[in-house]
């Protein structure tokens, strides 16, 4: 079983920087392919982008790229995703999600990102 809680949600003007963190519990974490996806109001949820044990990182939003940069400290069972450059059509709830494979299995409650212009 893991445990997944997001963090560092936030209200930022267009142009500006946040940092989420995801707190992950189990021993295997180092195993898991983390991700995070968003929800935007009257959207369906998104993945953003994933990066694997290995470190390996796929994007799946391609509007992210190059602004979004997703991380991970196996040592400190956390995953981060620092946002740059962001704009009001990423606000959305962000959630971290882990899996071992297949689907994702585990997601976290979620933090709120509010970009004004």
């Amino acid at each position: 079983q893991v445990q997944l809680v997001e963090s560092g949600g936030g209200l930022v003007q267009a142009g500006g920087s946040l940092r989420l963190s995801c707190a992950a519990s189990g021993r295997t974490f180092s195993s898991y392919t983390m991700a995070w996806s968003r929800q935007a109001p009257g959207k369906e949820r998104e993945f953003v982008v994933a990066v694997r044990w290995s470190g390996g990182v796929t994007y799946y939003t391609d509007s992210v790229k190059g602004r979004f940069t997703i991380s991970r400290d196996n040592a400190k069972n956390m995953v981060y995703l620092q946002m740059n450059s962001l704009k009001p059509e990423d606000t959305a709830v962000y959630y971290c999600a882990a899996k071992e494979r297949g689907t994702y299995q585990y997601w976290g409650q979620g933090t709120q990102v509010t970009v004004s212009s």
